[in-house]
C-alpha cells in the first residue's frame, strides 16, 4: 500500500556497510524567541575521535614497538637472506646502473636514499648471504633502521584504524600490543627487505579509507582522507604488486558505497556525480599518477646501462648511457645483403650459429638464439635458385612472399630445416633447424624459406610491402614442410652453451614466430642511401615495456625453492623461511603461533557467523538493529575479512614461487579481525574483571610465545634441546646449528674474539702448536693434507681446462703456420736486403754502446757480490733452524708409522719415469704411440687406421673419437 504522504522513501543500508555520513553531529535551537539555547546532539562517530587516553596508549605502544624492533638491530653483522637482492638494488641506484627487478621501484629507491645519506658509496656488492658488513664499513644499521621505523609506525596506524572502525580504546591498545610482538612482522621489519615498506603503505591506506568513511561528505577532512587513500594506494602498488590487491579491496568498498548512495533518494543526481567524480580522481587518477611518477624517477636514477638492459628491447637499451652503439643501417634489404636477424618476443635474441654440432638429432651445425652482438649472427641473403648465384646487379628488394636462402657468413652453411626432431623439444610438430652445407655446395630444397611480412606489426608505408631494417616484422616459412621458424624460452644443454632453442614449428604461437632485421650491409650500396636506426623511446613506451617485462619475468619464477610454501599452509603457520645461519645462531622467519592461529580462527568464526546471520535474516529476524553491538561488529569486521580474502586467495592461482612472507599483508587484516572480535566480546561481557583477566591471559600467552622464539628473530644463543622441543608441523629450522649449552656459546664467543684480536685463524694456530711439538706428528700431516687436497681438487680441473686450451691453441697455430708459410717466405726474401743494410749501419752504434756499458756492468757486479753472500748466509741459518724444529717431528712421525708399515701389504713399484700416453686424434684416423720412458724407443707403433665409412659421412658432420683408456693399451 502506497504511503499517504508525498515524501520520498530512502533506501535502507545494511549494517555491514559503512556509507559516507552526511554529518557527524547536529545541533538545533530550542526555546522562545528571546530565550534560546543550543542543544548539541552527538553524531554516530563522535566516540571514534582521538582522546587523551588514545594519546597515552599511542605513546606506550610507540616506545614498546621501538624497543622490540631495534633491539640488537646491528646483528647479524653480515648479509641476511634477500638483503642480497634489495641491498644490491639500492647499490645500483646509487651508482646509476640499470637493472631489472620484478618489483616496482619505490621501496628500493627509499633504501637507496637512506643508504646514500648514511654514507654508502656503492662499493660493497651485497654479493652473497653471509658477506661481512663490518670490515668494508657498510652503513647497514641506518638502512635497517629505516624499515624498523616504518614497522613502529605500522603499530600506530593499526591502533588508529581500530579506533576509526569503532573499537574501544582499551581493546585497540591490546590489539596494537599483540601486533607489536608478532614474530614474523618483527623479523621482516629489522632487515633490508621490501615487506616493511609495503605493509606500512598498506596500513596507511586502510587507516585513510576508514577515516574517509566516517567523514561528512564534501567536507575538508573528507577530501583530505580521500586523497590520502589514493596516495597510499599509489605508494603500496609502487612498492610491490601485492598492492594491486589493496586497490581491489578499496575498489569493492567504493563500488558498494556508491551503490547505496545511488539508492538514497535524498541524494540528488548532481551530488551523486560529485561523489563519483571525487572518488574517480582520488582513488584512480592519483594512484596511477603516483605509480608512473616513481618509474619516471627510477629512469632518471638508472641512466647507465647495466646487466638488466638485456631484458629490454634494443630501442630501450639504446636510450641508456654507455650502451653499445648500433650503427645506422641501410633501410632497404636486397639479395646479397648481410643482415642480423632478431627475435621479437623472447628478449630479442639474435638468430645465431657457430661451428659446433648438435648432440643428437641430425648432428649438424647448431642454430640458436644468442642475446649478444656477435659475428656469428650475420647471414647472407641469397636467391632461392638451386645452384644460383647472388643476384646483386641490379639490386633486388626482398618483397613480401619472396623465396630466399640464408647463408651463415662465418661457416658458409645455410639455414636448414628437415623432418628430424630437435634434440631438446622432441614433439612431432617441431622440426630441427640447423646450418648445413660445405664449400661448393649450393644447398638443397630444405634451405628455402618464404618471407611473409606481418603488416599489422610493421611500420606503415613501404615496410609492409618489402623487407626493411627494423621497421618490418616477418615470419620465415619453410617451403618444403610448411613449418615456421620459431624460438621460445627453452635453453639448450651445456653442449650448446645453454643458448636458446630455435626450431621450425607447425601451428606455432604467433608471437614466437616474429623476427626483424636489426643491421644490414650491402657491398654495392653507397653512403647516400636511406639509413635507419632505433627511435629514441618516449617515457610512456619505456614505462609500458618495463611493466610487461616485469610481469613476464615474475610469471616465469616457477622453479622450485627449498624454502617455498603454498598458500594453504599459511593460515596454520606450517612452515617458515631460513634467513641466515652462522656462528651457531640462526634467523628464521616464523610467526607468533598464538596470534597467528587465533587470527585465523577469528576469520573462520566470522564466516560461520555471517552465514548464520544471513539465514536468520531470510527468516525475518532483525538481529542488526542500527547502532547495536552486533551491527557495529558486523560493519567493523566485514570489510577486514574482505581485505584478508583479497590479499590471500589470489595466491592460489599463482604458479610462481611463493613464501610465507607473502601472507603478511593478509595477516595484518586477520589481526584487525581478531581485535574486532575482542571488542565485541568486551561489549557483551559486563564484568570488567573478567574482561581484563581474559585480555591479560591472552597477551601473556602471546608474549611467552614471542620470547620463546625470539632467538630466531635476534639470532641470539639457543640450545639444541630447546630448539627440538619448539618444532611444530613442518617447521624445519636447523637445530643442529645451535650448541648444546649456553656455556658453550660463552666459550665459542671468547675464542672467536681472541682470534679477531690476534688476527690468526684456527688452522694457523693449530699448525703453530703442532710444529712446536704440542701434538703428535701424525696429526700435523692430517691437518696439512686436508687443505692440500682441497687445493689439488681445485687445481686439477683448471689444469685440464688449460691443457684443452693449449691443444686448441696448438692446432690453431699449426693451421696459421701452414697458411702463413708462403707469405712468410716472400716477406723474408723482401726483407733480407733491408736487414743487411741495417746491420751494416748499426755496427758502429753497437760497438760504441758496448764500450759505454761494460764499466757499468763491472761496477754492478762488484756491488751485488757482497749482497748475494749475505743472503746466502742468512738462508743457510734459516734452513738450519727449520731443520732443528722439523727433525724431532719427523723422527716421531717415522716411529708412529713403523707399526702401520710392517702390517701393510707390499705395494707394486710404479713404472719409473713413465710419460703419459700420447693420443693424437683426427677426424677420420687415430694414431697411438706408447712410450715407456723418456729415453727409450717406442715399444710399439700402431700405424694410422683409415676409416672405411668416410664417404658415407655427411659434409660438416664430425665424428668424435671415443676416449681411449690407459688400461686398454
Amino acid at each position: 500500500m502506497a504511503p499517504k504522504s508525498g515524501k520520498k522513501k530512502s533506501a535502507s543500508i545494511p549494517s555491514s556497510v559503512s556509507p559516507t555520513p552526511s554529518q557527524s553531529t547536529t545541533s538545533m535551537k530550542v526555546g522562545t524567541k528571546n530565550n534560546t539555547s543550543k542543544v548539541v546532539v552527538k553524531g554516530p562517530y563522535d566516540d571514534r575521535k582521538t582522546t587523551l587516553r588514545d594519546r597515552i596508549y599511542l605513546t606506550i605502544v610507540f616506545l614498546f614497538a621501538a624497543f622490540i624492533r631495534t633491539y640488537k638491530i646491528y646483528y647479524p653483522t653480515s648479509v641476511v637472506f634477500d638483503e642480497v637482492h634489495f641491498g644490491g638494488f639500492a647499490r645500483k641506484y646509487i651508482i646509476g646502473r640499470y637493472f631489472m627487478d620484478v618489483h616496482p621501484p619505490l621501496a628500493k629507491m627509499l633504501f637507496a636514499a637512506v643508504g646514500y645519506l648514511a654514507g654508502y658509496d656503492g662499493e660493497f656488492l651485497f654479493a652473497a648471504i653471509g658477506d661481512d658488513y663490518l670490515e668494508p664499513n657498510v652503513p647497514y644499521v641506518p638502512m635497517r633502521l629505516f624499515p624498523a621505523t616504518l614497522g613502529v609506525f605500522v603499530i600506530g596506524l593499526f591502533y588508529l584504524t581500530l579506533r576509526a572502525s569503532g573499537c574501544k580504546s582499551g581493546v585497540a591498545f591490546l590489539g596494537a600490543m599483540l601486533l607489536t610482538i608478532e614474530n614474523a612482522l618483527v623479523t621482516q621489519s629489522r632487515l633490508i627487505l621490501l615487506d616493511s615498506p609495503l605493509i606500512f603503505f598498506m596500513a596507511l591506506t586502510i587507516y585513510a579509507q576508514k577515516k574517509f568513511e566516517i567523514q561528512s561528505a564534501f567536507s575538508l577532512d573528507w577530501y583530505r582522507y580521500l586523497c590520502l587513500t589514493g596516495l597510499g594506494l599509489g605508494a603500496t602498488v609502487s612498492s610491490k604488486w601485492y598492492g594491486l590487491f589493496t586497490i581491489g579491496w578499496v575498489g569493492v568498498l567504493t563500488v558498494w558505497q556508491l551503490w547505496f548512495i545511488l539508492g538514497d533518494l535524498r541524494v540528488s543526481a548532481f551530488k551523486f556525480v560529485g561523489h563519483f567524480t571525487a572518488r574517480a580522481i582520488g582513488l584512480i587518477a592519483i594512484p596511477i599518477v603516483f605509480y608512473m611518477a616513481m618509474f619516471f624517477i627510477s629512469f632518471l636514477c638508472l641512466s647507465n646501462t647495466g646487466d638488466g638492459a638485456s631484458f629490454m628491447s634494443p630501442a630501450f637499451q639504446q636510450s641508456l648511457k654507455h650502451a653499445p652503439v648500433i650503427p645506422d643501417s641501410p633501410a632497404d634489404i636486397y639479395i646479397g645483403s648481410q643482415i642480423s636477424i632478431r627475435h621479437v618476443n623472447t628478449q630479442g635474441g639474435y638468430l645465431h650459429s657457430h661451428d659446433h654440432l648438435y648432440v643428437g638429432g641430425s648432428g649438424q651445425q647448431q642454430v640458436t638464439l644468442y642475446p649478444h652482438r656477435d659475428t656469428n649472427n650475420i647471414w647472407l641473403v641469397e636467391n632461392s635458385e638451386i645452384g644460383g648465384t647472388i643476384d646483386d646487379s641490379p639490386l633486388t628488394h626482398i618483397e613480401d612472399g619472396m623465396l630466399i636462402k640464408l647463408k651463415h657468413v662465418t661457416s658458409n652453411r645455410r639455414l636448414h630445416s628437415h623432418d628430424v626432431r630437435p634434440p631438446v623439444t622432441e614433439q612431432d610438430y617441431q622440426n630441427e633447424v640447423s646450418a648445413y652445407g660445405y664449400d661448393g655446395f649450393d644447398g638443397d630444397a630444405n634451405d628455402i624459406f618464404k618471407v611473409e611480412i606481418v603488416k599489422s606489426r610493421s611500420a606503415k608505408g613501404p615496410s609492409q610491402d618489402r623487407l626493411r631494417t627494423i621497421e618490418s616484422q616477418f615470419q620465415l616459412v619453410h617451403v618444403y614442410s610448411g613449418c615456421v621458424l620459431f624460438s621460445h624460452n627453452v635453453k639448450l644443454p651445456k653442449w650448446a652453451f645453454e643458448q636458446q632453442e630455435v626450431t621450425c614449428v607447425k601451428g606455432p604461437t604467433f608471437e614466437n614466430t616474429l623476427w626483424y632485421v636489426e643491421t644490414n650491409t650491402h657491398p654495392n650500396l653507397g653512403d647516400d642511401v636511406e639509413k635507419i636506426n632505433y627511435k629514441n623511446p618516449s617515457f610512456l613506451s619505456k614505462f609500458v615495456e618495463l611493466n610487461k617485462v616485469m610481469w613476464r619475468v615474475n610469471a616465469g619464477l616457477t622453479e622450485s625453492h627449498h624454502w617455498e610454501s603454498r598458500p594453504e599452509s599459511w593460515p596454520l603457520l606450517k612452515r617458515g623461511i631460513n634467513f641466515w645461519v652462522k656462528d651457531h645462531r640462526q634467523v628464521y622467519l616464523l610467526g607468533n603461533p598464538i596470534i597467528w592461529w587465533s587470527s585465523s580462527l577469528a576469520i573462520a568464526v566470522y564466516v560461520v557467523f555471517k552465514i548464520f546471520a544471513i539465514l536468520r535474516q531470510q527468516r525475518g529476524f532483525k538481529d542488526f538493529q542500527s547502532g547495536n553491538s552486533l551491527s557495529v561488529f558486523d560493519s567493523g569486521v566485514g570489510s577486514f575479512v574482505i581485505g584478508w580474502a583479497f590479499h590471500y586467495f589470489p595466491s592460489f592461482i599463482m604458479e610462481r614461487q611463493l613464501f610465507l612472507h607473502h601472507y603478511l599483508c593478509s595477516l595484518y587484516f586477520a589481526c584487525l579481525v581478531l581485535t574486532q572480535t575482542f571488542n565485541y566480546l568486551a561489549v557483551r561481557i559486563s564484568l570488567p574483571l573478567i574482561k581484563r583477566s581474559l585480555a591479560l591471559i591472552f597477551f601473556a600467552l602471546s608474549a611467552a610465545a614471542f620470547l620463546w622464539y625470539s632467538p630466531l628473530i635476534y639470532a641470539t644463543p639457543w640450545t639444541k634441546s630447546l630448539c627440538e622441543k619448539s618444532k611444530f608441523f613442518d617447521m624445519d629450522f636447523d637445530c643442529n646449528s645451535f650448541l648444546d649449552t649456553y656455556d658453550a656459546y660463552k666459550e665459542y664467543d671468547e675464542a672467536k674474539a681472541s682470534e679477531i684480536i690476534n688476527g690468526e685463524g684456527l688452522l694457523e694456530s693449530n699448525l703453530v702448536e703442532q710444529v712446536q711439538g704440542n701434538v703428535p706428528g701424525a696429526q700435523v700431516i692430517k691437518v696439512v693434507e686436508e687443505p692440500v687436497a682441497e687445493v689439488q681438487n681445485f687445481i686439477e680441473p683448471a689444469v685440464q681446462i688449460v691443457e684443452e686450451i693449449q691443444q686448441g691453441i696448438e692446432g690453431a697455430a699449426k693451421q696459421a703456420q701452414e697458411l702463413a708459410q708462403p707469405v712468410a717466405e716472400q716477406v723474408v726474401e723482401a726483407v733480407k736486403p733491408v736487414v743487411e743494410q741495417a746491420q751494416e749501419a748499426a755496427k758502429p752504434v753497437v760497438e760504441q754502446a758496448r764500450d759505454a756499458v761494460e764499466p757499468v756492468v763491472e761496477q754492478a757486479q762488484d756491488a751485488i757480490e757482497p749482497v748475494v753472500e749475505q743472503v746466502q748466509e742468512t738462508a743457510e741459518k734459516a734452513i738450519e733452524q727449520i731443520q732443528e724444529v722439523i727433525e724431532p717431528v719427523a723422527e716421531q712421525s717415522v716411529e708412529d708409522a713403523k707399526p702401520i708399515i710392517e702390517q701393510a701389504e707390499p705395494i707394486p713399484a710404479p713404472v719409473a719415469d713413465r710419460e703419459p700416453v700420447t693420443e693424437e686424434f683426427h677426424r677420420s684416423s687415430v694414431v697411438i704411440e706408447v712410450v715407456t720412458s723418456n729415453d727409450a724407443e717406442p715399444v710399439e707403433s700402431v700405424p694410422s687406421v683409415k676409416s672405411d665409412v668416410q664417404p658415407l659421412i655427411p659434409e660438416g658432420h664430425i665424428i668424435e673419437p671415443e676416449t681411449i683408456q690407459h688400461d686398454e693399451l
